[in-house]
């Protein structure tokens, strides 16, 4: 029995759940109801007068027409996630399309919570790089604390994998690299991501025809060197990371550094080449011990054709102690691109 794992928040559930129950998603591969083809609804919205604004609270979330601050007008809300919502807004002051990040909920009174979203704009506001998604502005106060990002208009690369199934060697190498040159910048500045998955990548078109890959939602990213206070920031009541994807030292709830990202971009790496994880289970809690005790799937068993080479750059990746991994993200990206031969150059 395989998880289904919601293509929004990443949460996993088993069959025959058909939906999240968090954001009401329906699970990629849940059979339909009842034998009925799956369709979709137009989603109606409720707009309020250009310009109005209204009261925003846990109770009273923001609407099309919304106006944050006087200077960010809600168009509408792109996604929903296990913390928070996002929506596409206009800065009313630069006239460009922003993405406003916002508490869901009851997370809204959650000190700890509040706390988490403003270190990820303190840790974001340091990015300067094409791979990752900065942090523009940090607004409101309290329950309407806010998250401003520049508005990326691609496909997640959750939303990518559900539509084409698994990717050609030559498009994939290209994505899996810049998001190793995006992520290498990061733990230059000591910044972990310790989240990362398809539903936290957006590629987004390029002019000249190409796609560019950036790493997004740093809500668990931690600081190498952090203080006791902020380890408990970025754990209390939150589940540190999605199962499929999480390092063995991270399932123990060991220290972390560069090389559990690494793990993950390998599972990530292998899930886009194959259309599958490396390692299964029938739960959350199966798969985690898969991870802790069990030897990843072998890539050439499920796609024959891909080099030998590759596999064993993404088997080092996957390996179960950190000293066995590449020492760095950049030392990864350039073995994946040497692996692939010509189709990488």
């Amino acid at each position: 029995m395989t998880s289904l794992r919601c293509p929004l928040c990443g949460r996993t559930f088993d069959p025959p759940a058909r939906f999240c129950t968090q954001d009401g998603t329906p699970l990629p591969g849940a059979p339909p109801l009842f034998g009925a083809s799956p369709r979709t609804t137009p989603r109606r919205t409720m707009r309020t007068p250009p310009g109005a604004f209204r009261h925003v609270t846990p109770l009273n979330p923001l609407r099309p027409g919304d106006v944050l601050d006087g200077r960010y007008a809600i168009e509408e809300r792109v996604a929903v996630g296990g913390m928070a919502a996002v929506y596409r807004a206009v800065d009313r002051t630069t006239h460009d399309p922003v993405a406003i990040k916002m508490l869901l909920g009851t997370l809204t009174r959650d000190g700890d919570a509040i706390a988490r979203l403003t270190r990820e704009a303190e840790l974001a506001r340091q990015f300067d790089h094409p791979n990752i998604c900065p942090i523009l502005d940090l607004g409101g106060t309290g329950p309407a604390t806010y998250l401003v990002m520049p508005f990326l208009e691609g496909e997640t690369l959750a939303a990518r994998e559900e539509r084409i199934g698994r990717f050609e060697l030559g498009e994939a190498i290209p994505v899996l690299f810049q998001l190793t040159e995006g992520l290498q910048h990061a733990h230059e500045l000591g910044i972990l991501h310790r989240d990362l998955k398809p539903e936290n990548v957006v590629l987004v078109p390029e002019p000249d025809g190409g796609e560019r890959a950036v790493v997004m939602d740093f809500g668990l990213a931690k600081a190498n060197e952090t203080s006791g206070a902020l380890a408990r920031i970025t754990s209390t009541g939150i589940v540190l990371g999605t199962p499929e994807f999480m390092s063995p030292e991270q399932i123990r709830g060991l220290p972390l550094d560069a090389r559990s990202d690494i793990y993950a971009l390998g599972v990530l790496a292998f899930e886009m080449l194959t259309g599958e994880l490396p390692f299964v289970g029938d739960t959350a809690q199966d798969l985690m011990m898969n991870h802790l005790t069990g030897m990843p799937r072998r890539l050439t068993d499920l796609r024959p054709e891909l080099p030998m080479a590759l596999e064993s750059v993404l088997f080092r990746s996957l390996a179960t102690s950190p000293r066995n991994r590449f020492p760095d993200m950049r030392t990864f990206g350039l073995a994946l691109r040497a692996s692939a031969g010509p189709v990488a150059s």
